[in-house]
């Protein structure tokens, strides 16, 4: 899609290439993208890695099994050393989800398989720190059940270095992204003092801040990681909630202070769930799962003081 807003479908899924691909995609050191399907493949409807030429020829890569994972729901992060890493929702030893290597040419390696105990259900991508170690999250864990987020070395060594708790700290956490100063910024879909979701700060030791708290009329549950836009402030979405009830984009300083950009209405798009990007020309682009002029869901512009201009309705 041209920056004005000119679609061109590259690709269409049918089954046995992949599924209801529901991530984004990465382009690698290759020039190639990258990236999953939730389902479809040839070993069971389990999902799929592929890759894309930027002409649109797919290959498929990966087709999960279910024993080294099933339902990949994040996008991959190529690693320094050129290997890619993701996760599955579910799968793997323990079926509670897995992280996987893949080389660019489809080898895949089985990282962990978590059991619970060190967390459920790994639903977005990794973030590769500074330190070369990758940092995720996991919907939900055996302790408290509303997830952790965890530190794993290149080499798979896995770390949990904080167990959410609902109420005061969140509930569920839905990604992460590393500031310019070191520290993780995520989101909660739920939980924190009002139950509607939270933003959250951690050390890369896992000392863990309380940022803001969504409200409703701010926002609720946030299904995405917030980016960190040039003017050193984080913006993302909620995918309910605002004055108009369709979700809302969000502006927050890192101290924590919340501005609602955006409010979503329905008719300019519903339920944003992916992270926003921001653009070479200094605006934030993203996508709504529905809404807009045909209610299947939208792409759209937002300038940093919160203009909205809908490109695409699907």
């Amino acid at each position: 899609m041209t920056p004005g807003g000119v679609l061109t479908t590259l690709v269409s899924f049918n089954g046995a290439n992949g599924s209801h691909p529901l991530a984004g995609l990465v382009q690698g050191t290759d020039g190639n993208f990258y990236g999953t399907t939730a389902y479809g493949g040839t070993n069971g409807n389990y999902g799929t890695v592929f890759q894309t030429t930027p002409a649109g020829t797919l290959t498929t890569l990966v087709s999960f099994s279910g024993i080294n994972g099933s339902y990949p729901t994040a996008g991959l992060v190529q690693g320094t050393n050129g290997s890619f890493y993701g996760t599955t929702l579910l799968g793997g030893a323990n079926d509670g989800g897995t992280v996987f290597q893949m080389t660019p040419a489809g080898a895949l390696t089985t990282l962990v398989s978590f059991n619970g105990a060190n967390g459920i259900e790994p639903f977005t991508a990794l973030v590769q720190g500074t330190n070369g170690n990758f940092y995720g999250t996991t919907l939900s864990d055996n302790a408290s059940g509303a997830g952790t987020v965890f530190q794993m070395t290149p080499a798979g060594a896995l770390t949990t270095l904080l167990h959410f708790n609902g109420t005061t700290t969140g509930d569920s956490p839905t990604g992460l992204v590393q500031g310019t100063n070191g520290n993780f910024y995520g989101t909660t879909f739920s939980g924190g003092a009002g139950g509607a979701g939270a933003v959250f700060k951690m050390t890369p030791a896992g000392g863990l801040t309380m940022l803001a708290l969504f409200n409703g009329a701010s926002g609720v549950n946030p299904m995405a990681a917030p980016v960190q836009g040039s003017d050193g402030n984080f913006y993302g979405t909620t995918s309910a909630g605002g004055a108009g009830g369709g979700g809302t984009m969000f502006k927050m300083t890192p101290g924590g202070a919340l501005t609602t950009l955006v409010s979503f209405n329905g008719t300019d798009g519903n339920s944003p769930q992916a992270p926003v990007v921001q653009g070479s020309d200094g605006n934030f682009y993203g996508t709504t799962e529905y809404g807009g002029v045909n209610g299947l869901g939208t792409v759209f512009q937002v300038t940093p003081a919160g203009v909205l201009t809908t490109l695409v309705s699907f």
